[in-house]
C-alpha cells in the first residue's frame, strides 16, 4: 500500500509541471493574438483606407537609407538600449510571431495570405543568419541580425481621395526590407528583397518606437508611425499598379526616359490633388472676370444714378426760376348790389 501511494504521488508531481507548461503556452498564445488589439487601443493609428474610394493611384517606391531624409530608419544599426532601427524591430516582431511576414514573389507584388507566409527557419538558413537552439527555441543575438546590410526598402503607397470626408491622403500600404550583400565572387553588392509586411499590421508597434528626425536638434523626435503617415520618407517610383504588371524599367529604355516617366507620374498625382476642387488658375481667372463684371455693373449703376440726380436737379432749378418771375395780372370782378 505504501509503495502504491508513493507511485501515485510521483505521477501527480510529474503531471503538475506538464499541466502548468501547457497552461503557460496557452496563455502566451492568447497574449500574442490579443497584443495587436491592446496595442491599437493604447496607441491609436491612422484610419484604414476605405474600399469604395472614387479615385486611387498605387505606386511603389524605393527608399534608400543612405539619404538624409531616410536615415532615421537606419540608425542605430545595432540596438542601443531601447533604440533600434526599423529592420531590427521588424525582425524581432516576425521571429516572435507577433506580425506576419510574407514572401517576396518574382513579380514583386505583395500577397497577404497564409500560404505566402515566410518560413522563419528557412529564412534564417537561406540568409545565413547565425542562431542558437535553446530550451526556449531559436535565439539570435542582436549583433547577428543583418540590420546593417538592409540599406533600402520597397514601399507601396496609395494616393487616394476619400469622398466621405472630402480629403486627399497618401497612405503606406506595405513595406519590404531589401538586403544588400556582396556575392561570393566580389562583383559588387546584390539586392535581395526579403519579405513583405502589411503596414496596418505593424502600425501599432511603430507608434511605440521613437526616431530622431533632425541632426541639428536632437530633441526633435517622432514615432515611426508618424514618420510614415506624414510621408517624411523620400523615394523614387520604380513601379505603378498597372494591368500589364510592368515596372518602369521594363518600358523605359534609358535612364533619362526613366527619370522623365517618374516625374510624369509624380506630376499626375500632384495635379489631381491640386485640382480636386477645380482648376485653381481657371477659378482665379473666372473670379477676376466676375469681379470685373461686378465693378462694371457698379460703375454703370453709379453713372445712371449721377445722370438721374443731375436731371432732377435741372428740373428743380428750372421750376424755381420760373416761380421767381413776375406773376400774371389778376382780374377781380365784383358784383354791385342794386
Amino acid at each position: 500500500m505504501a509503495v502504491l501511494m508513493l507511485f501515485c504521488c510521483v505521477d501527480i508531481l510529474n503531471a503538475q509541471p506538464a499541466a502548468r507548461r501547457r497552461e503557460q503556452q496557452r496563455r502566451n498564445a492568447s497574449d500574442a493574438q490579443n497584443l495587436t488589439t491592446r496595442a491599437r487601443i493604447s496607441f491609436p493609428v491612422a484610419a484604414k483606407m476605405s474600399e469604395d474610394v472614387v479615385w486611387r493611384r498605387d505606386v511603389y517606391r524605393e527608399i534608400l537609407l543612405e539619404e538624409d531624409a531616410n536615415a532615421p530608419l537606419y540608425y542605430p544599426v545595432e540596438p542601443a538600449g531601447s533604440q533600434m532601427n526599423l529592420f531590427t524591430y521588424l525582425f524581432k516582431l516576425m521571429m516572435r510571431d507577433i506580425i506576419g511576414a510574407y514572401e517576396y514573389r518574382l513579380d514583386g507584388n505583395e500577397v497577404f495570405t497564409d500560404s505566402a507566409k515566410v518560413n522563419k527557419k528557412a529564412f534564417i538558413d537561406n540568409y545565413h543568419i547565425y542562431y542558437e537552439r535553446t530550451n526556449r527555441g531559436i535565439t539570435i543575438d542582436d549583433s547577428d541580425i543583418p540590420s546593417r546590410e538592409v540599406k533600402s526598402y520597397y514601399i507601396k503607397e496609395s494616393a487616394y481621395y476619400d469622398q466621405s470626408s472630402s480629403t486627399f491622403h497618401v497612405k503606406p500600404v506595405a513595406l519590404c526590407p531589401v538586403l544588400w550583400r556582396t556575392d561570393d565572387f566580389g562583383d559588387g553588392e546584390q539586392k535581395y528583397p526579403l519579405f513583405w509586411v502589411e503596414y496596418d499590421d505593424i502600425a501599432p508597434y511603430l507608434s511605440k518606437q521613437v526616431v530622431m528626425t533632425s541632426n541639428l536638434n536632437n530633441a526633435a523626435t517622432m514615432s515611426m508611425d508618424d514618420y510614415f503617415t506624414q510621408n517624411m520618407y523620400k523615394g523614387k517610383i520604380y513601379k505603378t499598379a498597372n494591368m500589364l504588371g510592368r515596372t518602369l524599367a521594363q518600358y523605359c529604355p534609358t535612364d533619362s526616359a526613366l527619370a522623365k516617366e517618374q516625374r510624369r507620374i509624380e506630376n499626375e498625382i500632384a495635379a489631381f490633388e491640386k485640382n480636386i476642387w477645380g482648376d485653381q488658375a481657371r477659378k482665379d481667372s473666372l473670379d477676376s472676370i466676375a469681379k470685373t463684371e461686378v465693378k462694371d455693373k457698379k460703375a454703370k449703376k453709379a453713372k445712371r444714378n449721377r445722370r438721374a440726380s443731375t436731371s432732377v436737379r435741372k428740373r428743380r432749378s428750372s421750376s424755381s426760376s420760373s416761380s421767381g418771375s413776375s406773376p400774371a395780372a389778376r382780374v377781380t370782378v365784383r358784383r354791385q348790389r342794386h
